[in-house]
């Protein structure tokens, strides 16, 4: 059974940084795509990044584009989002997520596992 665990989230002021952390677990991930997603109060959830686990392929929301980074550690099964220049308006919940697929996915409907969230909140 696939567990994805979050972890790194809290709160900082504008232009501060934290780097997120999800724990994969429960099969080989060679052929997924894995993600963060974030979700702020009264609204939808929305995609943030991307990456292909085998090939390393990336792609971001333009929100955040040049601000934050998405890596992972195929020897830890983690994936991180390192978030710099941080904004108010980046206050949520983030998730991360992960779909079976190969390719780049950034629609919620199609990932398959998700982790339970971490809360960001960036002070004015």
């Amino acid at each position: 059974q696939v567990q994805l665990v979050e972890s790194g989230g809290g709160l900082v002021q504008t232009g501060g940084s934290l780097r997120l952390s999800c724990a994969a677990s429960g099969r080989t991930f060679s052929s997924y795509a894995m993600a963060w997603f974030r979700q702020a109060p009264g609204k939808e959830r929305e995609f943030v990044a991307v990456i292909i686990w085998s090939g390393g392929s990336t792609y971001y929301a333009d929100s955040v584009k040049g601000r934050f980074t998405i890596s992972r550690d195929k020897a830890k099964n983690t994936v991180y989002l390192q978030m710099n220049s941080l904004k108010p308006e980046d206050t949520a919940v983030y998730y991360c997520a992960a779909a079976r697929m190969h390719g780049i996915v950034v629609a919620t409907t199609l990932y398959d596992y998700w982790g339970q969230g971490t809360q960001v909140t960036v002070s004015s």
